[in-house]
């Protein structure tokens, strides 16, 4: 059984993350995200990086009220599916359980949907299905339930810090994709790498 994060892992979607921040930061008059807000965003919900983002103003709750009227849809153009992924998704789908953990809320839907990706997924939860989104473990749980599974019986591919965490906390296996700086139990550059780990 596999689970893939989203962000970094599945997309490069910092482009459309900083695009749907300022978007959201240009409508309230403020300036656009500095390096370290891009990073912040990368790794937290939309709830966290909202809160973070317009920290020191008043214009906090207006700007979660903004964001819920927001459509996504527009931005995931933004959104540039990683090499190999429906190639790696198209081998694995026949012979192994697929899930999604995503500190994303009610958009990963509509970014699998129009991808063409929903059907490879068993199992997406996002921040919204559980109480406790990543770093907490409460969503790789969430998914070895589903599935009746130990921990060791799965592998999960991320890209971050918080995926270390969910991973350490769970005591599920991590592949760590394009980021050598992680603790992890194995490391790939290429999806399609996965395969020979299995």
């Amino acid at each position: 059984m596999i689970i893939f994060d989203c962000d970094g892992v599945m997309f490069d979607s910092r482009q459309a993350n900083v695009n749907f921040y300022n978007h959201i930061l240009f409508h309230f008059d403020l300036p656009p995200l500095t390096d370290k807000d891009i990073e912040f965003v990368h790794m937290h919900t939309v709830v966290e990086s909202l809160n973070h983002i317009f920290r020191g103003t008043t214009y906090v709750a207006k700007a979660q009220e903004y964001r819920l009227k927001l459509d996504y849809i527009p931005f995931i153009k933004d959104m540039v599916m990683e090499p190999g992924l429906k190639e790696v998704l198209d081998i694995l789908k026949p012979d192994y359980g697929l899930a999604v953990a995503t500190n994303r809320s009610n958009t990963i839907e509509k970014v699998l949907a129009i991808n063409g990706l929903s059907h490879y997924f068993d199992i997406v939860v996002s921040s919204l299905d559980v109480e406790n989104p990543k770093p907490h473990p409460e969503p790789v749980f969430k998914i070895l339930n589903f599935f009746r599974i130990e921990p060791r019986e799965c592998l999960y591919v991320g890209d971050s810090e918080v995926d270390f965490t969910v991973c350490q906390a769970s005591g599920v296996p991590l592949i760590a994709y394009r980021n050598k700086s992680l603790k992890a139990d194995f490391y790939i550059d290429n999806l399609l790498d996965i395969l020979k780990i299995l």
